[in-house]
């Protein structure tokens, strides 16, 4: 892997985590059942992307 590319996988990483944190505290401030599924399945998404690209290193 070039370093290049590995600064790509790099940002990729911190713009999923960032994803995650931003779901997850947003699921704690919503009171709809419905609304807060979705956004738990996804921050589970940004999870999983995550760790594919942490496979990548």
């Amino acid at each position: 892997m070039t370093s290049k590319e590995l600064m790509y996988v790099e940002d990729a990483l911190g713009h999923e985590q960032y994803f995650q944190t931003q779901c997850q505290e947003t699921v704690s401030k919503i009171q709809d059942a419905d609304l807060k599924a979705c956004v738990e399945q996804l921050a589970q998404k940004h999870q999983q992307l995550f760790q594919s690209f942490y496979g990548l290193l």
